[in-house]
């Protein structure tokens, strides 16, 4: 079943057009890349499936199970990001608050969602940690946790091993692909990447950007 379709859509920003007539779909459970040199639209496209900004032509047709606002988003990690003087089991939490902000009351349910959460992307022994101090890895981890907790059924996560090391990215990569697959509440993920060798062997598909689009099978069938 396809979670969305996107039908000959055209983006860009003010009167500068990227992208034009670009067609694709993804469907429940696939993990599907989207990959493309800076520039290409990758950005703009990510916006435009979050409705943060209008395609300048043509839609997005959605399936029984997409809504925009639930899709946990990871954005790309900027140093500012990367200082912020919370503990770990507070980042987490923002993520049940679509609107919210930082150290406001959660219910007992969002507190089980947020612990579920940290145990899902093994950080549960990290919460009461401060985030700053964290390596790399551990921090992408959190972030991709409180991306989980305003996750209903998809992923879209950009470039979430940029800055890791081999090993960081590595375990990063087996992460993901376990809430792809899990029994329980599977994860539809929808990744940017620069990384277009080390993403085939987990991606169904594969979405390339640019002069001409296309998509290429992944290793995984």
């Amino acid at each position: 079943m396809e979670l969305f379709t996107c039908k000959d859509l055209s983006l860009g920003y003010g009167a500068k057009e990227i992208i034009s007539g670009l067609n694709f779909s993804v469907n429940e459970g696939e993990y599907f890349c989207i990959v493309g040199e800076n520039g290409a639209g990758k950005s703009t496209l990510i916006k435009t499936l979050l409705s943060l900004q209008k395609p300048m032509g043509g839609k997005i047709i959605p399936g029984k199970n997409f809504c925009p606002g639930s899709i946990g988003y990871l954005p790309q990690q900027t140093e500012v990001q990367k200082d912020f003087p919370a503990s770990v089991e507070e980042i987490v939490r923002t993520g049940c608050q679509r609107h919210g902000h930082f150290f406001i009351c959660y219910s007992k349910e969002q507190k089980k969602t947020a612990e579920k959460a940290m145990q899902d992307t093994g950080i549960l022994n990290l919460a009461k940690c401060c985030y700053r101090e964290l390596s790399g890895g551990q921090m992408q981890r959190v972030l991709l946790a409180r991306a989980l907790c305003a996750a209903e059924h998809a992923l879209l996560l950009d470039e979430p091993v940029t800055g890791l090391d081999p090993q960081a990215t590595e375990n990063m990569y087996n992460l993901i692909y376990e809430l792809n697959t899990r029994k329980e509440k599977p994860m539809t993920i929808i990744m940017i990447s620069h990384d277009v060798q080390g993403i085939k062997k987990w991606a169904h598909r594969i979405l390339h950007l640019g002069n001409e689009c296309y998509i290429e099978k992944g290793e995984r069938q």
